[in-house]
């Protein structure tokens, strides 16, 4: 039993952290990435964000990105099957949190993006146009996956500090 409450600690614990982490990054994003590739002419904040989108793609983002979602499934879970315990709710508050309005929000509205930025023209008149509402509607939806991961690492602290839960 003691194996298993150190264990779940830990999965709890590793979501916390993989939540606050990515929060950090998205904030990063929000708050100063795109207000200084917006201040780039458009051929060269459309070829900065391309390579931006590409070099994300590596192994230590996703081992925490899609790790803590396969974390929070876990918890999730667990927070189900316990929910009699003190501090479930906010297990299954966080876990959603990040579940939906960070895993699905990027999958949903941020992916698309930047699939259609990957293919645009920098150089072209097209190309400047879907930079302008890339800006903005990019942006937007980063606010959104910020803070939900924020409120989902906030409510997985909280059922930390209940060590019965």
């Amino acid at each position: 039993m003691a194996m298993t409450n150190h264990s779940l600690f830990a999965l709890k614990l590793f979501s916390a952290l993989g939540c606050g982490l990515i929060a950090g990054v998205f904030f990063a994003f929000s708050t100063f990435v795109m207000s200084a590739l917006a201040r780039l002419k458009p051929t060269q904040g459309i070829v900065a964000m391309q390579s931006i989108n590409i070099t994300v793609i590596n192994p230590l983002f996703f081992t925490v990105f899609f790790g803590t979602a396969v974390a929070c499934i876990f918890v999730a879970v667990f927070s189900l099957l316990r929910w009699h315990q003190p501090g479930a709710s906010y297990l299954l508050v966080g876990s959603l949190l990040y579940l939906v309005g960070t895993l699905g929000v990027t999958i949903v509205f941020n992916v698309p993006l930047n699939e259609a930025l990957a293919i645009a023209d920098p150089n072209s008149t097209e190309g400047a146009r879907l930079w302008s509402d890339y800006l903005v509607n990019w942006t937007i939806w980063n606010h959104v996956r910020t803070v939900a991961a924020l409120a989902a690492a906030a409510s997985l602290t909280i059922a930390l500090c209940d060590r019965a839960s």
